[in-house]
Formats: C-alpha cells, sequence, structure tokens
C-alpha cells in the first residue's frame, strides 16, 4: 500500500509487520499501538486529499506536542504533502512570513488562534488541532474510512518537509529536505546507535524541530522501538519511565535539571542503554557529573536543519567528551579556510556532504548557491577541528568568530576557561563594537553562588589566555538566553552589548 511512496514504505514496515506492537506508553492516558497511529495517518491523510492537498503541497503546522499531531506528520507524508512543522513560539508576524513565503496549501493551528492565523492564512485551507487532539482537523480525520489505503506515490528525490532556521541573521531560510534525505539519516542513526524492537525511548522533545521530529520520531519508527511520549521535559514522568526504559534523547538542560533532582541515580538508570544529547554544546563539567550519577556517559552528536545528523560519538569505543565524534557512516566532513582545506587539527569552517545533505533553500536560489556547492559540499558555518584520532570539535559559529584588533578570538576557548572557575555556573562570549580594535571581547556569566566578581575573573584569564583574548568587559546575568532547543542566543545578547564602548 505504501511501496511507491520512499518515506512512509520504511517508516510503516513496522507497522505492517507486528500492527499490534505498542508505539507510544502517554501518562495517564491509553497506549498506542504502531497499528492504530498509522490507522490514525491514513484517516489523516485521506482528510487533507479531502481538503484539496495536492503532491508537492506544502502543509504549514503550529501545534502543541501530540499523537494526533504525530499523524498528521505522517499522514502528510502518506498524502504526499510536504510537511512544514513551526515554533508554537512563533508570534503572528513570524507566522506571517512563513506563510507568504511558503504559500501552504494547508495551515493548522491551535484553536486559541484560529482567528489570528485565518487572517493570515491566506487562500489556504485552515483546520485546528489542539494539545488533546481535538479541533477541525481531529474532526475531519474522525469522519474518514480505516483501511484500504495507497499512499501518494513520492520518489528518493520528492520533499517530503521544509524546515525553517531560526533566522538568527537575515531572514529565515526554508531548508528542503527530501523523502531519501530523511529516510537514509533516521536508517543510518537506527543502525549506528543500535536501536531495535525491544527499545524504550523516552520522547520529551518538541516535534517542531529536526531533534524531535526526525531524530527521536523516525529512528524509533523505523526500528520498531516504543516511545514514552511526553508533551515536554517533566523531571518526575522522565525519572518515572527511566526504569523501564532504554533511552533518552535530550537538550544539554534536560540533563542538568535532571541533575537536580536527588532521585537520579544509577539504580534509577540501570536498565538505561543510551543517553543522547544535542542542538547545543554540553559543558564538561555535566559530562563528569552525569557520569558519576548514573554511570553512564552521555553520547553527543552533531547536526543541523540542514543536515539532519553528521556525526556522532561512537556507540562503542571512547565518548570523547567536548567532542562531536566521528562523521556518521556515508558522511563526509572537510575543514576549509577561504577554500582550501587546511591541516589536521587547525580550525576552519565545517564542510559535509552526503546522503543527508539537503535539496537547497526553498525559493532562494543565490543563497542556496553561496552554501551548497554542485558537488554537493554543504557549507556548515561552524567553525572546528578534527584531532589527531579523527574526532570532531567545534568552537563555535563562523558568524560568533571575535577579530578583535585583527586577532582571531574563538568564543568557545574563553568559555571553557571561564566555566573552569569556581563561582561560575556557565558563560556566553561575544564580540561587540569597539572604536579602537573594531570589535571587543564581553564575557557574559551566570554566577554559581556569591563565590565570584569580574576582577577575579579577569584575574584568572590573565594567567591562562592571552592578552587579546581576554574580556574587556565581564558582565553578569541570572541566566544565559535560549531558544526552545537550548541553543544559546548570542544574537541577542550582541544586540544588549552593543553599544557598551559607543
Amino acid at each position: 500500500m505504501y511501496d511507491e511512496n520512499y518515506l512512509a514504505s520504511r517508516l510503516s514496515r513496522h507497522a505492517a509487520l507486528t500492527p499490534e506492537k505498542l508505539f507510544a506508553r502517554r501518562p495517564g492516558q491509553d497506549d498506542v499501538s504502531y497499528g492504530a497511529l498509522f490507522d490514525g495517518a491514513e484517516r489523516m491523510a485521506r482528510a487533507l486529499i479531502d481538503a484539496g492537498l495536492q503532491p508537492g503541497d506544502r502543509v504549514a503546522v503550529q501545534v502543541a506536542k501530540s499523537l494526533t499531531a504525530l499523524e498528521l506528520y505522517i499522514g502528510t507524508v502518506l498524502a504526499g504533502g510536504i510537511f512544514l512543522p513551526l515554533n508554537t513560539a512563533y508570534t503572528g508576524p513570524e507566522v506571517a512570513y512563513f506563510l507568504g513565503d511558503a504559500t501552504p496549501a494547508v495551515v493548522v493551528c491551535d484553536p486559541a488562534r484560529e482567528a489570528e492565523i485565518a487572517a493570515l492564512a491566506g487562500a489556504a485551507r485552515l483546520f485546528t488541532l489542539g494539545a488533546d487532539g481535538t479541533g477541525t482537523l481531529a474532526q475531519a480525520q474522525a469522519t474518514q474510512p480505516s483501511g484500504d489505503f495507497h499512499a501518494v506515490p513520492r520518489d528518493a528525490s520528492d520533499l517530503a518537509a521544509i524546515l525553517y532556521t531560526s533566522g538568527t541573521t537575515g531572514r529565515s531560510k526554508g531548508a528542503m529536505l527530501s523523502h531519501a534525505n530523511l529516510a537514509s539519516n533516521s536508517e543510518t542513526l537506527r543502525d549506528y546507535w543500535r536501536f531495535t524492537r525491544d527499545d524504550v525511548l523516552i520522547h520529551a522533545l518538541p516535534i517542531f524541530h529536526t531533534h524531535g521530529l526526525f531524530v527521536a520520531t523516525n529512528v524509533a519508527l523505523l526500528s520498531g522501538a516504543a516511545v514514552v511520549f511526553l508533551a515536554g521535559f517533566d523531571a518526575d514522568a522522565i525519572l518515572e519511565a527511566m526504569p523501564e526504559a532504554t533511552s533518552l534523547m535530550g537538550v544539554p538542560t534536560f540533563y542538568t535539571r535532571l541533575l537536580d533532582d536527588p532521585r537520579l541515580d544509577r539504580t534509577r538508570a540501570a536498565n538505561m542503554r543510551l543517553f543522547i544529547s544535542g542542538s547545543a554544546p554540553m559543558l564538561v563539567d555535566t559530562h563528569k557529573a552525569w557520569e558519576e550519577r548514573t554511570g553512564h556517559t552521555i553520547l553527543e552528536r552533531y547536526g543541523m536543519t540542514e543536515t539532519n545528523m553528521s556525526t556522532s560519538n561512537p556507540y562503542e569505543g571512547e565518548r570523547r567528551t567536548g567532542t562531536v565524534g566521528f562523521p556518521l557512516p556515508g558522511v563526509e566532513l572537510r575543514i576549509r579556510d577561504e577554500g582550501r582545506d587546511i591541516p589536521q587539527g587547525e580550525i576552519g569552517v565545517i564542510e559535509v556532504r552526503g546522503p543527508n545533505v539537503f535539496q537547497g533553500y526553498w525559493q532562494m536560489p543565490e543563497k542556496t548557491a553561496e552554501e551548497l556547492g554542485a558537488d554537493g559540499w554543504f557549507i556548515t558555518g561552524d567553525l572546528g577541528f578534527v584531532d589527531a584520532e579523527g574526532y570532531v570539535t567545534i568552537v563555535g559559529r563562523a558568524k560568533d568568530l571575535v577579530i578583535s584588533g585583527g586577532f582571531n578570538v574563538y568564543p568557545k576557548e574563553v568559555e571553557e576557561v571561564i566555566d573552569d572557575l569556581p563561582g561560575v555556573k556557565e558563560s556566553a562570549v561575544i564580540g561587540v563594537p569597539h572604536p579602537d580594535f573594531g570589535e571587543a571581547v564581553v564575557a557574559v556569566v551566570v554566577p554559581e553562588g556569591a563565590g565570584t566578581d569580574a576582577p577575579t575573573i579577569a584575574a584568572a584569564l590573565n594567567e591562562r589566555l592571552a592578552k587579546f583574548k581576554q574580556p574587556k568587559h565581564i558582565a553578569f546575568i541570572d541566566a544565559l538566553p535560549r531558544n526552545t532547543m537550548g541553543k544559546v542566543q548570542k544574537k541577542a545578547l550582541r544586540d544588549d552589548f552593543a553599544k557598551l564602548f559607543a
């Protein structure tokens, strides 16, 4: 029934073989089998087709996490559409840009925002879907029959999703991901991380982002694993699930918050085989504390919207703290500077090539040509290096590089020194305009207790860093600004301190 739809034929294999197998367990709600999930997805696909969806049309979705929302994702693939998930935090003006750029045929929003989004949706068919699985889309789904469904044919090269980048500089860009991009990457991760139908994955990530949708969800579906499906991060629910689960995918804040809970110990984590972290760098102290408390070494990996996952620390072998491991099977990685390869161990811009790399930016051919070469190499914009053993280390974004007095300053190098100091919880280093140096290094520090101040930090850095790397100013704030995936928003910090030396 799904044979001619490249991605759906792969995601549905376990539903076809063992429809009665558990897919999702939800606290306080009924369990859901693989068969029930795909029955719901088929009825969702019928509802979309009845609403006028044609192959290649976009389905823009800004809704809370629910299993019905997951059925909408799968249903869009079955119907031959292109899934376009939007962060639930996006405001009206932000949504207006995405809808105007992507021109979706169908828009799905929270019932509470129906009037607001209706004014932005244009000619698109508007549906609603609430966190509890109710709304006009659920009603349309409920009227559809079950069984005898044939997925709309889609080839490996056809688009399956468009995900917009965060837009920290300039306009947000819609990364076009094909059926083969998503399938190949998830199959690689399933095998590399040893996922099987015996696994139980704690799924607490949002599903509007690559991490929660195309890594956690797709890997579970492709391996036949079960998921503990949580609406979001919930320490109580995660700790309660852990003795019966085998794996957790999260962002660093998941792990720091769990470490704050005294219930986390080796006994509770005894059944777990794998803790994975990504979307933002993890502090060395978090790695160490987690291993001491649980006996497990967190596996860090590296990816981005345009590439899904590109590298990972090994399942077996040393998971090296501070690195993101090796290029995944089938993925090539190189370090370049101004169009030339640079020696091992030196810092440059990371470029990757492989079946995971996206097809380009939606309606931005010039931007695509700038970042995605005709030879398939994608310029990530991330700075990093490869050590003698082949481990990849990320040192920051190229746009975050600080050039002070003609010298390059890599923020991560300074941050690591500051973060190691007593009384420091974490830090972010940025560059701001300076009349003499072009840019000045500024350190923004989150203190831990009352054990430090700017002169103390400055004195410590004076002993450990060259003068040009030392901050011209040290500021203290209660918490670093982060996006929903835990990434520090350095642009916001640069804006806040832009006139510091004016």
